[in-house]
């Protein structure tokens, strides 16, 4: 009935002459859609959870830690495996590769895949977050709503960032951090035609959320902060940026995988019992560690004693500062193994718990030395801003989202001091954040928006196939009669083969061509090599790198070995000019009829 439904919406929608508000509705649509997706991860971590709680009854007590994850992490790589196929797309990046390469395409069963193996995997108790598989799950939503209605790359793009920011949005209950996050992460610009969408799928999946499940993540309780604490604030700052850059080292290092040479299911099995033994030393790695991050923010320290097996231990002051020293850097080490061994999950909410630990232990290490009392949950809730603004080289989301889950508005100054300090630090090794440096160094994507208009052009357009082939032995004087009936400047030497085997590039040669005076000259006398060889997969943005690079205005494009045309760099920076045009154009929402 639904899907009879959208046919009638969509029937309705071509037949209009005017399409201007067409985006806005169907912002409100995903962002329903998004927050709904939201309340129905948060209900299945849930029942997860509870599933996982009583089958933990039926074992003594700590030994559950050791077994629960490597079970959650097993079924989530079967779901995968037979289920899904091994067709889901794990990550923010993957989200930015469909952005900048795919037109804005996410796979439909992305839309639903994520929230069932994430939450498989964090509701027994992988230690990692909900936040990626959301963000992804929002994306696809968005993506396939612009695919449905016959949208451009443009609106698709705007409606797939606004599914993520309701997905955000509704998990945190923090609109503006959703619409932040679509805009510093997914899009990288800001202009009124895109952030309106944004704005109302943000807010339409908060209203959901809050309709069907209004708990509040966090609760911070705090009468403001000191002056004289702002030297710790900064300190807290570079701290934050250095953890970030741990973090983005060792998080991107595990989640490529563990034990690559095992099987998917030895392999789960192995990274569970691993991360099992983690949590069983540090209970709160387990899951989310939510529970945990309430507790501390609210004064309660003495919750990580809980469930460990060194309680006692933990009265000691330093013993409990090596303890909290310890969270702030393995917590990345379980996420790690949690999804480089099949799990599925994000490294956001691991992040925020690195973040948080890091404050309290600034503050509770200052605090032991009795020169000055600091106030622990303003550090912690302050130090989830940084760990966040230099991981995702987002400082505006992070200060956003933390001052709305933790109600922290007048925290304001000391989350600007500390985002702004750790993004910087964090820039000074890693230019681009995790998400990009991936993207940047694996697959040849860049963010610039150049980049992006590039490589929405196809090579194949560009190829020009009208070319003049010659052979080797080719007698010189017939060349010349060949010069004197076209207008060609380059010329392909090919063999039986159609492979190249030198080019005649008449800007190059002209002076050494027309002293070829030898009746017996051949073409093989006078051909030269190409400065470069075009694969006809080849990004456009890298061919126009190729250009510029060797500052020539054409090439030989090769497919599978074989010579099939020339690419000019005038055709493609005509292309380029028609592509720039008309995404302008499409971004103009409010002035189209």
């Amino acid at each position: 009935m639904i899907k009879k439904l959208l046919v009638i919406v969509n029937h309705w929608r071509t037949r209009q002459p005017s399409q201007r508000n067409f985006l806005i509705y169907c912002s409100v649509l995903v962002g329903l859609l998004g927050g709904l997706a939201a309340v129905v991860l948060k209900f299945l971590v849930h029942f997860m959870e509870e599933l996982s709680r009583n089958l933990a009854s039926q074992v003594p007590y700590h030994y559950s830690y050791l077994l629960l994850p490597a079970l959650g992490i097993l079924i989530t790589v079967a779901y995968q495996h037979f289920i899904n196929r091994d067709s889901m797309q794990k990550g923010i990046g993957n989200i930015l590769m469909n952005i900048k390469r795919n037109q804005a395409n996410v796979p439909h069963d992305n839309a639903y895949a994520h929230l069932v193996s994430s939450s498989l995997t964090v509701g027994f108790g992988g230690s990692s977050g909900l936040e990626a598989p959301i963000v992804v799950t929002g994306a696809a939503i968005g993506s396939n709503a612009g695919r449905f209605f016959k949208l451009s790359t443009y609106e698709k793009t705007v409606l797939l960032a606004a599914g993520s920011a309701a997905g955000i949005a509704a998990v945190f209950n923090s609109p503006i951090a959703g619409v932040l996050f679509a805009l510093e992460i997914l899009i990288g610009e800001i202009t009124i035609p895109t952030f309106i969408p944004l704005l109302i799928a943000s807010a339409t999946g908060v209203v959901v959320a809050k309709l069907l499940n209004s708990q509040q993540l966090f609760h911070l309780v705090t009468e403001g902060w000191l002056v004289k604490a702002l030297p710790f604030y900064a300190i807290l700052g570079v701290l934050s940026g250095l953890i970030a850059v741990y973090i983005n080292k060792v998080g991107h290092g595990l989640e490529k995988g563990i034990l690559p040479k095992l099987n998917r299911y030895t392999r789960a099995l192995a990274g569970g019992l691993m991360l099992g033994v983690l949590i069983l030393l540090f209970p709160p790695l387990l899951g989310e560690g939510y529970h945990y991050l309430q507790a501390i923010l609210n004064g309660n320290i003495d919750v990580l004693k809980e469930e460990s097996l060194y309680a006692d231990w933990l009265s000691e002051p330093w013993v409990m500062l090596l303890f909290i020293a310890a969270l702030v850097l393995i917590k990345i080490v379980a996420a790690g193994i949690t999804l480089g061994s099949g799990g599925n999950g994000g490294t956001f909410a691991p992040t925020m718990f690195t973040g948080a630990f890091l404050g309290l232990l600034l503050a509770y290490g200052v605090n032991q030395t009795g020169l000055i009392h600091l106030n622990t949950s303003n550090f912690i809730a302050v130090g989830m801003a940084g760990a966040l603004s230099g991981v995702l080289h987002a400082p505006l989301t992070a200060i956003f989202l933390i001052a709305e889950i933790t109600g922290g508005y007048i925290l304001f100054i000391p989350l600007m001091i500390v985002s702004a300090i750790s993004y910087i630090i964090s820039r000074l090794f890693n230019k681009h954040n995790a998400y990009w440096h991936t993207l940047i160094h694996e697959k040849d994507i860049h963010p610039d928006q150049d980049f992006s208009m590039l490589n929405t052009m196809r090579l194949d357009s560009l190829v020009n196939r009208q070319y003049v082939a010659l052979r080797r032995d080719m007698p010189v004087a017939e060349l010349y009669n060949i010069l004197s009936t076209g207008t060609a400047n380059i010329f392909a030497v090919l063999n039986d083969e159609k492979e190249l085997e030198g080019v005649i590039w008449m800007d190059e040669i002209r002076k050494q061509l027309f002293k070829a005076k030898q009746p017996d000259a051949k073409v093989e006398d006078i051909m030269v090599d190409p400065p470069a060889l075009i694969s006809y997969n080849q990004p456009v943005s890298s061919v126009m790198n190729v250009f510029d690079h060797l500052d020539v205005w054409q090439l030989p494009v090769i497919r599978n070995g074989k010579f099939i045309g020339f690419v000019s760099k005038s055709g493609l920076l005509n292309q380029y000019r028609q592509v720039f045009i008309q995404q302008h154009k499409d971004a103009d929402l409010f002035s189209r009829s």
